[in-house]
């Protein structure tokens, strides 16, 4: 049965459609600028995403994965490095460590946020297997930040420059600091779902480091300094005016949408008490922007199945944990918190287009099938 319209776990049409008249003029005038790659959009683009993180850099790219790999490059990452990473993420995390040249190795997850266990890289860390990591790529998941408080005194502890992945967190904070700000660089994607989504591809790295960011503005453009004269490996990875234009429509509206989300989330909280279900947790300090809203349940399927008949698309955010999947599979790496959250989580419709009435009905249908489970 196909969801109707605010009972899909995502809808990128509705943040289109809210801003629709703002985002046509916004195109009508970069059609008739004639600037299209790397003009006064993208450049004013930059300028206001850094202001809003409370940033010095940000630059922009052609999409999250890239994001990724460049911050790396960037960063000092050289072919043969190891970066650490977790397994809950989406494959372009380990892709990138891969175009990079490094190799990715994982480490665990914390159970209550489903994000890096600090521990578990302190472990990592102090069994001090060669080749020593280079870096680590803590992921924001869901919106919610990871520990970087802790997972930043260890990098510093071993000399490892952090690389954070901002992808589904555009906007939540640590003590009131954005995620972003934290580490040597930072990646965000603008994929169309998400909190801050192009109509199409785009991503970008932010960075306090001067000398870290203009080697980025190098590498996303064949490292051009001078036109056509390459000074360093470079590649084209450039966000178009397009995007860069309707991005900035949207991030007038981004803390009102994460406001929404958050409302939503609240709701979803206090309805679903005493069901079957793992409800998700917030740490302390934290303010996440509920890119997901993920429950857990050890009969996730039938659930699934439950919601799907009545009309209610789910998600699962991840199925296979990275070092399960084919391209990384390494049977020698045993992550039992990451094993357990991914045949457990499902993620239930998060989107600022959900009215409180869907989440009512969405809530009555979870209650329905818990009963069925006592």
């Amino acid at each position: 049965m196909t969801a109707p319209r605010g009972l899909q776990t995502a809808d990128p049409g509705a943040s289109y459609r809210a801003v629709a008249g703002e985002i046509q003029e916004a195109i009508r005038r970069v059609l008739e600028s004639g600037h299209y790659i790397l003009g006064p959009e993208v450049e004013t683009f930059e300028r206001e995403f850094a202001a809003y993180l409370g940033v010095a850099h940000a630059i922009t790219v052609a999409n999250g994965t890239d994001a990724v790999e460049l911050a790396l490059r960037a960063a000092g990452v050289k072919p043969g490095d190891h970066v650490l990473t977790v397994a809950n993420t989406a494959t372009a995390t380990v892709a990138a460590i891969e175009l990079s040249g490094a190799r990715a190795e994982f480490v665990d997850i914390d159970s209550r946020t489903m994000t890096m266990d600090p521990e578990a890289l302190a472990q990592r860390l102090a069994a001090r297997r060669e080749p020593a990591p280079r870096a680590v790529v803590p992921v924001h998941l869901y919106g919610h930040p990871a520990d970087l408080v802790r997972i930043g005194e260890i990098a510093r502890q071993h000399g490892l420059a952090v690389i954070e992945d901002c992808a589904q967190a555009h906007g939540a904070t640590i003590h009131g600091r954005h995620v972003g700000t934290w580490g040597e660089a930072s990646a965000f994607s603008f994929y169309p779902t998400k909190n801050l989504g192009a109509i199409g591809d785009g991503g970008a790295v932010t960075t306090g480091d001067a000398g870290l960011a203009e080697r980025l503005r190098l590498l996303r453009q064949y490292g051009w300094r001078e036109r056509y004269v390459a000074e360093v490996p470079g590649k084209n990875s450039r966000l178009d005016e397009l995007q860069a234009a309707i991005l900035r429509v949207k991030l007038g509206r981004l803390e009102a949408d994460n406001l929404r989300r958050r409302e939503l989330a609240g709701q979803y909280l206090r309805l679903l008490i005493g069901s079957e279900l793992t409800l998700p947790e917030t740490a302390a300090g934290c303010q996440p922007v509920w890119h997901q809203f993920v429950v857990r349940t050890p009969t996730r399927d039938s659930l699934k199945t439950h919601l799907a008949a009545a009309g209610v698309q789910t998600s699962v955010l991840y199925p296979v944990p990275l070092h399960r999947q084919p391209a990384y599979r390494d049977d020698r790496v045993h992550l039992p918190v990451t094993e357990q959250a991914s045949r457990e989580l499902l993620c239930l419709p998060m989107h600022p287009g959900l009215t409180s009435g869907d989440i009512d009905t969405i809530c009555r249908h979870i209650s329905t099938w818990s009963a069925r489970q006592r």
